[in-house]
């Protein structure tokens, strides 16, 4: 039987002896056994501003609604396949720690306005199309995209940092590393 968000929060609430819905900062992450849903037990959670659930089973993203003050939210290390359902916290969400999870598609990601970090290594994006996707959130200016399948072909040549830097222009810190562009010299590298 996995954990529930109602048990994990209850876990919570008796581990750190605060109340979850006066809390900023909720962990729910590692959970024994697993957190495999985000159920509406999350709506209690009206002033966090940062939500870890990492390491559990969670397969999608979903009952945010009420979350009005997250900016960080913690889903590394789920079953999680697609970014649909991040939509409820678009308003309020400045960063997305989503490394080691399924992700093929970043459709939805453009819908983060206030996005500034993202931190999506070891997923399954394949294609620059997916990545180009992230100019669209305004204000994001770090990314890491280690692991991915198109990391994995570029870095091998050695290319990765200069294309990536080419197809992400606001980017000043990628994978880690700061981004120094060159223009006049035609050369872009992370270091």
């Amino acid at each position: 039987m996995p954990t529930t968000i109602k048990e994990a929060i209850q876990k919570w609430e008796e581990r750190t002896g605060n109340k979850a819905s006066e809390a900023t900062r909720v962990e729910l992450w590692n959970q024994t056994p697993f957190i495999e849903k985000m159920d509406s037990s999350l709506n209690v959670l009206i002033k966090c501003e940062r939500l870890s659930l990492s390491t559990n089973a969670i397969d999608k993203i979903s009952n945010l609604n009420g979350m009005k003050n997250l900016k960080i939210l913690s889903l590394g290390r789920n079953n999680i396949k697609g970014l649909s359902g991040i939509e409820a916290v678009s308003d309020t969400l400045e960063q997305l720690w989503i490394s080691y999870n399924y992700i093929d598609k970043l459709k939805s990601i453009v819908l983060l306005k206030k996005l500034k970090v993202l931190y999506m290594s070891y997923n399954l994006i394949k294609e620059w199309t997916e990545i180009t996707r992230i100019n669209e959130c305004p204000q994001l200016i770090e990314v890491v995209f280690i692991g991915n399948p198109i990391w994995e072909k570029h870095n091998a040549d050695g290319d990765w940092s200069t294309l990536a830097m080419k197809r992400l222009p606001n980017i000043r810190k990628l994978d880690g590393w700061p981004c120094i562009r060159e223009e006049n010299l035609g050369r872009y590298f992370a270091k």
